[in-house]
């Protein structure tokens, strides 16, 4: 389909067996192998993201006093009172962590993350600076995977292909093939 496309300086329409034809033809051969790398991508950033996540919750709950302490001197929660920071915050690092990993609800649980991300940023003022990198990292990662999805290695693109609507083309013949005809 490229092939129609192509033209030279003068207009003119370049053949495969030109060498911008053949440029051309290497280019988009190349972009299409690389393109079938993107579900491994996608699944890497969920399950990279997910662990970070998930591992700071394991860490808050295996001491809640410890937790407690932190919300209350050193993380400033806007709004929230420290024990309702912490509850909630513990509980969103158990849960969204485990949707995104096995990809059900995913672009939810990114964006969750994604917002949670950055409140923990804002909320922590003594934040070093190769800390903020890796919150920028992840944040990066998640917005990534809150506007592209999880990819086709998730069961939410399993529920899209079992449930998705059916075309019109199916919904008109559905009656038909109901009624016997």
């Amino acid at each position: 389909a490229f092939r129609c496309l192509l033209t030279d300086s003068t207009m003119n329409a370049v053949t495969p067996t030109s060498p911008f034809g053949r440029l051309a033809g290497l280019y988009y051969t190349g972009e299409r192998l690389i393109g079938k790398l993107q579900p491994l991508l996608l699944l890497g950033f969920r399950l990279y993201v997910a662990r970070v996540f998930f591992m700071s919750a394991l860490t808050k709950i295996h001491d809640w006093s410890v937790t407690l302490a932190l919300f209350t001197d050193e993380y400033h929660v806007p709004i929230l009172p420290p024990a309702v920071a912490a509850t909630l915050g513990t509980a969103t690092e158990l849960s969204m962590p485990v949707l995104l990993a096995l990809g059900v609800g995913s672009r939810f649980a990114a964006g969750v993350l994604f917002i949670f991300n950055i409140v923990a940023v804002v909320s922590y003022q003594a934040l070093p600076d190769t800390a903020v990198k890796d919150h920028i990292l992840w944040g990066t990662m998640l917005l990534v995977l809150t506007i592209c999805g999880p990819g086709k290695i998730a069961v939410d693109t399993w529920f899209e292909r079992r449930f998705k609507a059916p075309t019109e083309a199916q919904a008109d013949g559905w009656p038909h093939i109901i009624a016997g005809r």
